[in-house]
Formats: structure tokens, C-alpha cells, sequence
């Protein structure tokens, strides 16, 4: 069997916000899609410059000031992220190894796919299935 890379794991096309949109804008975008964080890219619409979670939100939500925050203030600017040709191996240790839920997979730069622990779980299914 050959080894899975990202590039077949990976969601895709991928939802992304801008790091210039408004926190009540992110949050309709994860209500809407039933995700919990975001890749943030740049105003040209593909560089990964953060990450936005739920957790990142709910910092900002409580004050009031979620229609006033921009995503550029609260998102992650440290992201972990891979290029298409990463094992399964390396996505799931990062996964582990770092806590995070979601990993974007990159290309010259610009967001291309995203590998959740959803995804991860779903190739394992289809893994143990054949047992």
C-alpha cells in the first residue's frame, strides 16, 4: 500500500477569512460551515499569514467588542503548517504532539487544502474497514 500524503487527506478547496474581517463575521462563517478554526490569509486571498479558532473568538466575544475586533487581532500568527507531499505519520504526530485540531497545507506560499483530526479519523475508517 502507498503511504498517504496530505494532498490525499487534505480538504478541499479550502475556507479561509481575511485578517481584515470582523470576529461576527468569522463567527458566521464557522456557524455556517460547522468548523471550528480557519486558515487567515491575505488580502490577495491565498498567502497563510494565521489561524483562527473558536477559542480565539470566545477571547474577544464576552467584552462586547466582537463587531469591532478585527481577525488580524486575535488570530494565531504561529501556525503549524505543511506542504502537500507530508505523510499521515507527520500530520498525525503534529496533531498529537501539539494539541491543534486542524493543519493547513500549503503551496508556494498560498493555502491549498487543510487537514482536520476529522479527516485523519475518516482515513483511518477506511484503514481498518478492510479488517
Amino acid at each position: 500500500m502507498q503511504a498517504r500524503t496530505a494532498s490525499d487527506l487534505m480538504t478541499h478547496p479550502v475556507i479561509t477569512v481575511r485578517k481584515d474581517m470582523k470576529l461576527t463575521e468569522v463567527i458566521e462563517v464557522l456557524l455556517r460551515w460547522h468548523i471550528s478554526g480557519v486558515p487567515v490569509v491575505d488580502e490577495d486571498g491565498g498567502r497563510l499569514v494565521g489561524l483562527i479558532s473558536e477559542m480565539d473568538i470566545m477571547n474577544f466575544a464576552f467584552d462586547g467588542h466582537a463587531a469591532e475586533v478585527r481577525v488580524e487581532e486575535a488570530m494565531s500568527t504561529e501556525v503549524i503548517w505543511y506542504p502537500l507531499t507530508a505523510t499521515m505519520e507527520e500530520l498525525v504526530s503534529s496533531c498529537v504532539q501539539n494539541r491543534i485540531r486542524r493543519i493547513p497545507i500549503v503551496d508556494d506560499g498560498k493555502v491549498v487544502g487543510i487537514v482536520s483530526r476529522r479527516d485523519i479519523l475518516r482515513e483511518m475508517q477506511h484503514i481498518y474497514s478492510r479488517y
